[in-house]
């Protein structure tokens, strides 16, 4: 009985730090160069935290039934969480505040996203011509710049980017 308690607690142990421990940061996007390179995609990066409600909104707008299939099929897409609260900072993924800060993303709001290509070279970012970070795009201002780097750096149609446009302009979070 007490071997059975044993290897019952040894193994909740194991889940219990399994279920906590985030990948690296580096080994996220390690893997995302990889398959971009072998699938001819750039890579969109997302920073994101759990608070953040924007980050919400802008996860479940690209990964809308309307619009995942175009991202997933031009981007590979990854989200980095950062910025975490304390009570939540075991989220966040080991490097990512420095991968962050190479974007010059640190003092920007969340979401801040980047567009990289299949070596890590930055392609795009999320700061609009002002130098300010659109982050979720959602006025016509903001759409109209995201649809442009979309366009600039991807295989999308002016079909797909019009109904891209339609999913960020719905004002529902």
């Amino acid at each position: 009985m007490k071997l059975k308690l044993i290897i019952l607690l040894f193994i909740a142990t194991l889940f219990t730090i399994q279920i906590k421990a985030q990948n690296s940061a580096s080994s996220i996007l390690e893997n995302a160069f990889t398959q971009a390179k072998a699938e001819n995609k750039n890579v969109f990066v997302k920073y994101s935290a759990s608070w953040c409600g924007y980050c919400k909104k802008m996860d479940k707008q690209m990964k809308s039934d309307s619009c995942k299939s175009f991202f997933d099929t031009n981007y590979v897409v990854v989200t980095l969480v950062v910025k975490e609260s304390k009570n939540n900072k075991h989220l966040e993924n080991p490097g990512a505040i420095d991968f962050l800060k190479k974007h010059k993303g640190e003092k920007s709001g969340l979401p801040f996203w980047v567009i990289l290509d299949s070596t890590g070279f930055l392609i795009e970012d999320s700061y609009n011509a002002k130098g300010e970070n659109m982050g979720c795009p959602e006025t016509k201002n903001e759409v109209a710049d995201f649809i442009a780097i979309l366009k600039k750096t991807s295989n999308l149609t002016k079909e797909n980017l019009n109904i891209i446009s339609e999913i960020f302009l719905l004002k529902r979070r």
